[in-house]
């Protein structure tokens, strides 16, 4: 498709899914498929090795291996921004060095989550991976890391001249205004898929996304049109996807999106333990709410 960003990071990056056979190898093969599908189906670009990539489960070999497939499938590295987590700050240096060396054009970077770091901390760490000269967007994650990146920490690291972005995951929509007010420079990323509509409004240049793994032609419509200020055509269609975007923050996350591309006819498959195949009232509930998006024509 025609790249309409202005910078690399913008517009619907997807936080993809990772192919696993049933023996649980990595399946690069149907990985760069499901990356061209994507940018075929109204996507801007690809997140390989986010928690939906399940990176935590990845041998080095892999991780690496899925960044080359994703640049090489998506043919424009600018749409291709790797996740670079890790628990040192050496290490993470160490993947946005090897994103750099592939040919992506920027990185996702969670602050220190081996410990409850502390400002001084998460800026010597942001300092440290910004020396692999790619643009950083910074990955607010509060819930899961215990650091919490407020408006004010992001107007100091993007005053340090170490982050161009951040991916805004907390849930609290009043922050994006207080970003703004903050750090007006910084973009506004939105980070989880239930506050899509809510992000948009409030001047989100980007989406790093969960449910268009499964459903990216109405997720792009959505978009679109929330960034445009289009509620006619936007508000509805949030609220018909609404109850399947709310599992993109739940644990169960990866196991759900995957349960719906699998639905939806997309190869979604299995992931690799710790997490385990959803069952009860939870994988019940899932496919209730793939299944109604579904029957109301939405892909």
């Amino acid at each position: 498709m025609t790249d309409t960003r202005i910078r690399p990071w913008h517009g619907i990056m997807v936080a993809t899914t990772l192919p696993l056979r049933e023996d649980l190898s990595v399946d690069l093969d149907a990985y760069a498929a499901h990356v061209r599908w994507l940018l075929d189906n109204g996507c801007d670009g690809v997140v390989p090795n986010g928690s939906l990539g399940e990176y935590q489960t990845l041998t080095d070999a892999e991780r690496a291996a899925v960044v080359r497939t994703a640049v090489e499938a998506a043919g424009d590295g600018s749409r291709v921004m790797p996740g670079v987590a890790a628990y040192g700050s050496a290490e993470s240096r160490r993947w946005a060095e090897q994103a750099a060396e592939a040919g992506a054009g920027s990185v996702l970077l969670l602050p220190p989550n081996a410990y409850r770091a502390d400002e001084e901390a998460v800026r010597a760490h942001y300092a440290e991976v910004a020396e692999a000269g790619l643009p950083i967007v910074a990955y607010n994650n509060p819930i899961d890391t215990k650091v919490d990146l407020t408006p004010a920490l992001l107007a100091r690291l993007h005053a340090d001249g170490h982050i161009v972005a951040v991916k805004e995951f907390s849930g609290d929509v009043r922050r994006a205004y207080e970003i703004a007010e903050l750090a007006p420079g910084l973009d506004l990323l939105v980070g989880a898929d239930d506050v899509l509509l809510e992000l948009a409004i409030a001047g989100a240049v980007g989406w790093i996304a969960g449910y268009p793994n499964a459903l990216p032609e109405s997720s792009a419509t959505l978009y679109r049109a929330a960034v445009a200020g289009d509620l006619t055509t936007a508000l509805p269609l949030y609220k018909s996807l609404h109850s399947l975007y709310r599992w993109d923050s739940k644990t169960e996350f990866v196991q759900a999106i995957k349960l719906s591309m699998d639905l939806a006819g997309r190869p979604g498959g299995p992931t690799r333990p710790p997490r385990l195949p959803l069952t009860g009232a939870v994988e019940a509930a899932v496919r209730a709410a793939t299944e109604k998006v579904l029957a109301e024509g939405l892909r």
